[in-house]
């Protein structure tokens, strides 16, 4: 399978980093507001608590290029 970083459509470039901002706002609201967290771990469903999220590290983009914009 294609890396989604390396497809040609820009706006499909762009949706990896869009999604890691997603996953850092998510984690963000979950510490705030002191909700769990649900996600896949090795293909099976998690619940972090808001003290297991707080140690994760942050969601880093890997690639420049993921911060371009359309059309720029």
């Amino acid at each position: 399978m294609k890396d989604i970083r390396e497809c040609s459509d820009p706006v499909m470039r762009g949706s990896m980093a869009a999604m890691q901002r997603a996953a850092e706002d998510a984690r963000r609201i979950a510490i705030q507001t002191g909700t769990n967290l649900i996600v896949m771990r090795d293909g099976k469903i998690c619940r972090l608590s808001p003290e297991e999220i707080a140690k994760l590290p942050p969601v880093v983009e890997s690639d420049p290029q993921t911060t371009e914009k359309p059309g720029t």
